[in-house]
């Protein structure tokens, strides 16, 4: 499957963002969809996944600055990766590495030195294998297991 990864600029990508959010996370996982959204998707560098037919694939969101302080609790040089989703059709084709890296890609332009995440417990191998490493304790989030990680960029 031939797709592309790339930052969503217009109002459409940003609407195909949310609606893989939507359905990975509210479908699937049953995420409340009040707790999907918040007042960081209007600050966030969101990167979509589109097959070249421009069926939507995955999604990503990068903070940065003080929205990303309020996520890592670290200086503004360390931004936060989430909202990582991919649907299941695209599930083990590369679509989740290619997103993490246009985030990472996307965090370097913007000068951040390390990029952290809260990686649901599930996924903590996929973020290893990437880089990745956890700290911290387990905590919940919208009621799902995850630890914190970061990669240093």
């Amino acid at each position: 499957m031939s797709y592309v990864v790339r930052v969503a600029d217009d109002p459409g990508d940003r609407e195909a963002c949310f609606a893989v959010r939507k359905e990975v996370f509210v479908v699937e996982q049953g995420v409340p969809e009040d707790l999907e959204y918040d007042a960081y998707d209007a600050v966030a560098v969101h990167v979509l996944a589109v097959r070249d037919d421009g069926v939507p694939l995955g999604a990503g969101r990068l903070l940065y600055g003080e929205a990303a302080v309020g996520k890592t609790g670290e200086a503004c040089g360390v931004g936060s990766l989430g909202r990582l989703a991919v649907v299941r059709a695209a599930r083990g084709l590369g679509v989740g590495v290619a997103l993490v890296r246009a985030v990472e890609e996307t965090a370097r332009e913007r000068g951040l030195t390390a990029v952290d995440l809260g990686a649901q417990t599930h996924a903590l191998g996929f973020y290893e294998r990437l880089g990745y490493e956890a700290y911290g304790a387990e905590f919940l989030d919208a009621g799902i297991p995850h630890r914190a990680m970061r990669r240093t960029l």
